[in-house]
């Protein structure tokens, strides 16, 4: 009953807004269309886009300002589940919040190496970040270098793990990435325990840890597939974290000759029992997938709980990622069929 008290009006609200996202004959219809302005035309008949589509001009109506706007649907979702939230509830997306944290620092990464001569374009995260987070984007924009990155990031928790591999010597993308990614885990995994409490830790750590176990998963297929990387250097990138494929599950899964053999031992996990990977195009179908469950069944079976939150931010950011992929196709001129597999799931990368 406290639960359900403390929920009522939360997910009352969340009720309404699970009603504005979009179906999948919805997608499979935006796969169809031809042009980007096709795509926002329609796009502006649903009630979730209309207000936010209707600030592009008709010359603005290319992807990359439609996928900001996209971005700030999303943070405006969160805006409103934030107000309709008590404390603990609000505590909670203090946490969640930290991989939209992650989400910007990795695209500053990307602007600073790949040597972009435009300026950083954060302006319309600002008014988020400056409402809700421990970042600065006034601190980020004017980074020409790392080391100037690393220094806008004083003052929050990212600055310590980023200033020693700096100071370590570290020198690729590829060592920024790990590092902050394990880092976001991990300070997750600790701090879940401080937040949370029973059956609210019990959800959110069944969510976390299913997403680094498929993660986990995900980095040892694509090292052997793409990289043809030894046992050693993968485990090097794997997230120290252990839930349903449990250290030495993953150490056999790491040491296999190739990916069918991969596949092969994956088919007898925990995930490989639940879903069968056989019927799969991709580990990475199998990703989404395993999570879309997941994420239903705990709304589902505790609706008044964090779990109809976080069910909702996922299916909210799956549905601005189905958008830009759509996007994609109109970009690289991909025949519609074959977008709507790939905004499916169901087409190998």
């Amino acid at each position: 009953m406290g639960s359900m008290i403390k929920y009522s009006a939360l997910v009352t609200k969340i009720r309404a807004m699970r009603a504005k996202l979009l179906r999948d004959e919805d997608f499979q219809f935006l796969a169809e269309l031809f042009s980007v302005p096709e795509i926002v035309g329609h796009l502006k008949g649903y009630p979730a886009y209309r207000d936010i589509l209707s600030l592009l001009d008709e010359g603005d109506l290319h992807r990359g300002n439609i996928e900001k706007v996209l971005v700030q649907s999303l943070y405006e979702d969160y805006t409103k589940l934030y107000r309709f939230s008590g404390l603990e509830q609000r505590r909670f997306l203090k946490l969640y919040l930290k991989r939209y944290e992650v989400e910007l620092i990795n695209y500053c990464f990307r602007i600073i190496f790949n040597h972009y001569q435009k300026p950083f374009d954060l302006d319309y995260k600002k008014r988020f970040f400056d409402r809700y987070s421990q970042i600065s984007i006034d601190r980020l924009i004017g980074s020409k270098n790392m080391k100037d990155l690393v220094e806008g990031l004083r003052d929050t928790e990212y600055y310590g793990p980023l200033s020693n591999l700096l100071d370590a010597g570290a020198q690729t993308l590829f060592d920024f990435d790990l590092a902050l990614n394990l880092y976001y885990f991990s300070s997750i995994w600790r701090e879940k325990k401080k937040i949370l409490k029973k059956k609210e830790l019990e959800i959110f750590t069944k969510e976390a840890g299913t997403q680094v176990d498929l993660l986990n998963l995900q980095w040892i297929y694509r090292s052997k597939k793409y990289y043809e990387m030894q046992p050693a250097d993968i485990y090097a990138l794997l997230i120290p974290i252990h839930f349903h494929i449990h250290a030495e599950e993953l150490k056999k899964l790491t040491e296999v000759s190739g990916t069918e053999e991969f596949k092969t031992e994956v088919t007898g996990s925990f995930y490989g029992r639940r879903y069968r990977i056989e019927d799969t195009a991709s580990i990475e179908q199998m990703y989404r997938e395993c999570l879309r469950r997941l994420y239903l069944t705990e709304r589902r079976r505790d609706p008044y709980s964090i779990a109809s939150l976080t069910a909702y931010l996922f299916y909210k950011e799956e549905e601005i990622q189905r958008l830009i992929t759509i996007m994609e196709r109109v970009r690289y001129g991909l025949p519609p069929e074959q977008t709507a597999g790939y905004v499916k799931g169901v087409i190998g990368v």
